[in-house]
C-alpha cells in the first residue's frame, strides 16, 4: 500500500488548485472583457497579455529571495490576499465606471504577482511536508491540479462571462483565492534561519551559482530554456499556418489546441505509474523525448495537412513534459540546500520566462521573413537540441534519486 501524503500537503494541494483555477479563471476572462466590454483590438488584446506575463520575468528572483528569508506560507498567503484584492477591484471599477484597458492590465499584474510568489515558494515549502521518498507524488498532485486549472479554467471563464457577465467571473475568481488564502492556513508554518544582513546583488549571485556550477542543475536549466523557445517560435506560428495550410476555421484552432490541456491531465494521471516503473533518468527523459514526437508530429502535416495531426500534437506537447516538471522539481528538491530553494526555483522560472518572448520574437521574424512553415521546422529542430542537451547530461544517466544535500550552503 503506498505511503499516503500527510494532511498538510493535502492542505497544500487544495489551496494550489483553488490558486491555479483563479489564475486560470482570470487570465481568460482579462481579454474577453478587453473585446466585449471595452471594444479592445488586437493590439490592446496584445499589450494586456504581455502586462499579465511580466511578472514571471521581473519577479520571479526577488519572490525567490523573498521565499528564502521569509516563512514561506506566510508569503504565499500574502500573495494571494494580493491577487484577491486585485480581482475584486475589477467589478469595483466596472461599477463606477472607470474599467479601462491600462486599469485592466495593472490588475492582471497585480494578479499575476500572486501567481509568481506561489509558483516559487510551494516548491521550496514541498520539502518541508512530505518525505524524501514521497517528493515526486506530492510534485504530481501539485502538477495534477495544475493541469486540471489550466484545462477547465479558460473554458469556464467563457461560460461564466457569456451568462453571468464580467463582474461575477472576477468575484468567482477571488473567491478561489480567498479559499486558497484559508487553505493555507491549514498549512504549518516553515521557520527561517536568521541570515545575516546581505544585499540583493549577493543573493541573486549565490542563487544563480549554486544552480549554474551544479551537475545536474545546469542542464535542467538550459533544457528548460531550450523548450520554451522552440515552444513559443510554434505558437508565434501555429494560428496563422492552421488556418492557411490546414484549413481550419476558428473552431477547428480551438479544438485542436484544447487538446493540449486534455494531454496535461493525461500525462499527470499516468505519472505516478510511469515515474515507478522507470529508474530516475528515464522518468525525466519523457518529456522530452515525447515532446520531439510531438514536434516531429507537427512537422509532418507540411506533407500532409490534417488538423486531427496537429491536435494530436498538442496532445502530446501536453502530456510528455508533465513527467519532466514533476521529475525536475523533485530533483530540484533534493539537490539544493533549504536556504537556497527559493532562488533556485525562481532561476528556472525567471529563465524560462525570459525565453517566452525571444522565441515569440523569433517566431513572428521568421514567419514574416519566410512563412509560417518555416517556423514549424524550425521549432522541431529547437525541441531535438533540448533533447540532446538533457542526454548528454549525466542526469539522464541517473538510476534513482542522488542523495539530499546534508545542510545549508556555503556563504
Amino acid at each position: 500500500m503506498p505511503n499516503p501524503l500527510p494532511p498538510s500537503f493535502r492542505f497544500l494541494a487544495r489551496s494550489n488548485l483553488a490558486a491555479q483555477s483563479a489564475e486560470q479563471i482570470g487570465l481568460a476572462a482579462a481579454p474577453l472583457i478587453a473585446v466585449l466590454a471595452l471594444g479592445a483590438g488586437p493590439g490592446e488584446t496584445g499589450l494586456l497579455a504581455v502586462v499579465q506575463t511580466l511578472p514571471f520575468l521581473l519577479l520571479s528572483f526577488p519572490a525567490g529571495i523573498l521565499a528564502d528569508r521569509l516563512p514561506r506560507r506566510t508569503l504565499m498567503a500574502a500573495a494571494e490576499g494580493l491577487r484577491v484584492l486585485a480581482l475584486l477591484a475589477l467589478p469595483l471599477l466596472a461599477a463606477a465606471g472607470w474599467l479601462s484597458i491600462p486599469t485592466l492590465a495593472a490588475l492582471g499584474f497585480a494578479a499575476a504577482t500572486g501567481t509568481v510568489v506561489f509558483s516559487v515558494a510551494a516548491p521550496a515549502l514541498v520539502p518541508s511536508l512530505v518525505g524524501r521518498s514521497l517528493l515526486a507524488k506530492a510534485n504530481g498532485q501539485l502538477e495534477l491540479a495544475r493541469s486540471i486549472a489550466y484545462a477547465a479554467g479558460p473554458a469556464l471563464a467563457g461560460s461564466l462571462v457569456g451568462f453571468l457577465g464580467a463582474s461575477p467571473t472576477f468575484v468567482l475568481a477571488a473567491a478561489l483565492s480567498a479559499l486558497a488564502v484559508l487553505l493555507l492556513v491549514r498549512v504549518p508554518e516553515t521557520p527561517v534561519a536568521p541570515a545575516a544582513r546581505r544585499r540583493l546583488r549577493q543573493d541573486l549571485k549565490e542563487g544563480a551559482a549554486f544552480a549554474w556550477r551544479h551537475p545536474y542543475l545546469r542542464p535542467i536549466l538550459l533544457t528548460a530554456v531550450a523548450w520554451n523557445l522552440a515552444w513559443f517560435v510554434l505558437q508565434a506560428a501555429y494560428v496563422p499556418y492552421a488556418a492557411r495550410v490546414l484549413g481550419l476555421d476558428a473552431a477547428g484552432i480551438g479544438t485542436s489546441l484544447a487538446t493540449y490541456g486534455i494531454g496535461m491531465i493525461a500525462g499527470a494521471l499516468a505519472a505516478p505509474r510511469l515515474v515507478g516503473r522507470l529508474t530516475f533518468g528515464a522518468a525525466i527523459l519523457v518529456g522530452p523525448i515525447v515532446s520531439v514526437a510531438a514536434a516531429f508530429a507537427m512537422a509532418a502535416t507540411l506533407w500532409v495537412p490534417a488538423g486531427a495531426l496537429a491536435a494530436f500534437s498538442f496532445f502530446l506537447f501536453g502530456a510528455g513534459p508533465i513527467l519532466w516538471t514533476i521529475g525536475q522539481t523533485t530533483l530540484r528538491q533534493t539537490v539544493t540546500p533549504v536556504s537556497l530553494l527559493g532562488r533556485v526555483s525562481a532561476l528556472v522560472m525567471t529563465a524560462t520566462a525570459g525565453a517566452r518572448p525571444i522565441g515569440a520574437a523569433a517566431g513572428a521574424a521568421i514567419g514574416a521573413a519566410y512563412g509560417p512553415e518555416a517556423c514549424i521546422a524550425v521549432a522541431a529542430a529547437g525541441f531535438v537540441v533540448q533533447l540532446l542537451v538533457i542526454l548528454a547530461s549525466p542526469v539522464a544517466r541517473l538510476e534513482a534519486l542522488p542523495d539530499p544535500v546534508a545542510g545549508p550552503a556555503g556563504s
